[in-house]
């Protein structure tokens, strides 16, 4: 559907509304297409399409509020979902916080304009995706110690929102992602290791080439062979950039306004606090262009900007948007975010952490002893008090070079104290929603051999 079409849906939405009792609402359309294409042993193994439109639409009645969603956009479907949303709005719990945003609230940027996140360019051809996947497949193989390739994957996707509501907003905009990746091994048995690489953009053109995807995801599994538990004890820990970001992460969800109106955030208690080193900031950039996490609004239709979530290891202020900004007594942060069944909740988009002036290698030479961790698996993380224990692997440092590689370990610590002794290395992918680049951590438990 073009643009307009959306817009007159989504006004089709609200009338329904209007005419079925509802006091104020809003409603969004989604119109999207994927296409993903999967490889192994150098044949095509699996091919998805998808296509369809979605939408949702909330309404409120007083203080009480319900949300429905659907796929089908005829007339009789939008007057059908508009009064089972009021009537069930009028049996929902009365929330005084609920409600739109004033108009002068409102964004003046109705669409993707500066943004830069729909390529311009034609669908891709299936045939190009699956070319792209066996050449990653490819290279991957050609790596010397690779023993076979458990997927090699190439896939894109478009798709349009439109955001309107009663209180006069009205705006949209599209975005596209294509993405490769590549999952080898090496070893056999119950000595089969593997590693992974991929790269995901907003333009077609910006991808890395599928031999260098393979190439690396290659490099990555055979440099994994032999892997064994590291020692138990106390020691550095380095979160590789790969998954460094899993961390700040932690620290983003404490801060949301939803974990802090419910009382379940171990940072709760730390608004103007030290909560990162002095010198650190943590910057929600909004309007990046050509980035995944960039939006010119927020789901209720609030201005988007630069914040500084964190600013010299203070934190700043909570992640918000209106209703839990009214519970807390705060102005959203627009920080808005929704799908077509529910109402809006906080998030965060795209972030960046202040880099260092070292490189990994450096880092590395510095601590002497520790270990670099690389994958993370499961999690045992309390939300409440910050205690942390998630499986992990990577590679055990000494002498500040890499010995061997590790698995079956378990890294321990509190999210409090880990977070306020990290120390960025400077190779964050500029590219990536969150820049995050490799983070030392002082002091972890490690449980091993």
């Amino acid at each position: 559907m073009t643009d307009t079409s959306l817009a007159t849906l989504a006004e089709a939405m609200l009338d329904a509304a209007r005419k079925a009792g509802a006091e104020a609402a809003d409603a969004l359309v989604v119109d999207g297409t994927s296409l993903s294409i999967g490889v192994m042993n150098g044949a095509l193994e699996q091919a998805d399409r998808a296509e369809g439109i979605e939408i949702g639409l909330r309404v409120m009645v007083g203080p009480r509020q319900a949300s429905v969603s659907a796929s089908d956009t005829r007339a009789e479907t939008l007057a059908e979902m508009a009064e089972r949303a009021v009537t069930m709005a009028r049996l929902a719990p009365e929330d005084p916080t609920i409600g739109l945003a004033d108009p002068e609230q409102l964004s003046e940027a109705r669409d993707g304009a500066g943004l830069d996140m729909l390529d311009p360019t034609d669908d891709p051809d299936p045939a190009a995706l699956e070319d792209a996947a066996l050449r990653a497949e490819a290279a991957a193989l050609a790596i010397e110690g690779v023993s076979q390739v458990q997927s090699a994957n190439a896939g894109y996707s478009r798709r349009r929102i439109h955001l309107a509501a009663s209180n006069g907003f009205s705006g949209g905009y599209g975005r596209s992602d294509f993405g490769l990746s590549c999952v080898a091994i090496t070893g056999e048995g119950l000595g089969m290791e593997r590693d992974y690489f991929g790269d995901g953009r907003n333009h077609a053109a910006d991808l890395m080439t599928p031999e260098e995807i393979g190439r690396i995801a290659g490099e990555r599994a055979v440099a994994r062979a032999d892997a064994r538990k590291p020692k138990t004890g106390a020691y550095p820990v380095i979160y590789d950039e790969r998954i460094s970001s899993g961390l700040i992460g932690h620290l983003l969800a404490a801060t949301n306004g939803s974990a802090i109106v419910r009382g379940a955030s171990w940072a709760r208690d730390l608004l103007g606090e030290q909560v990162l080193p002095a010198g650190l900031d943590l910057v929600e950039e909004p309007h990046r262009p050509r980035t995944s996490g960039s939006r010119p609004f927020d789901a209720e239709g609030l201005p988007t900007k630069r914040r500084a979530i964190v600013e010299n290891g203070m934190l700043t202020g909570w992640t918000l948007d209106l209703a839990t900004g009214r519970k807390l007594g705060l102005p959203s942060t627009g920080n808005a975010s929704r799908g077509t069944g529910g109402p809006p909740s906080p998030s965060v988009g795209n972030v960046t952490l202040t880099q260092g002036d070292q490189s990994l290698a450096d880092m590395m030479a510095e601590i002497g002893t520790g270990l670099l961790i690389t994958s993370l698996i499961g999690s045992s993380i309390n939300a409440t008090t910050g205690d942390y224990s998630r499986g992990a692997s990577g590679f055990w440092i000494e002498g500040g070079d890499v010995a061997y590689p590790v698995n079956e370990c378990t890294v321990a610590g509190n999210l409090r104290d880990m977070l306020l002794s990290i120390r960025p290395a400077n190779d964050a992918r500029t590219h990536l929603s969150r820049v995050v680049p490799s983070l030392l951590v002082e002091g972890m438990t490690l449980a091993g051999a």
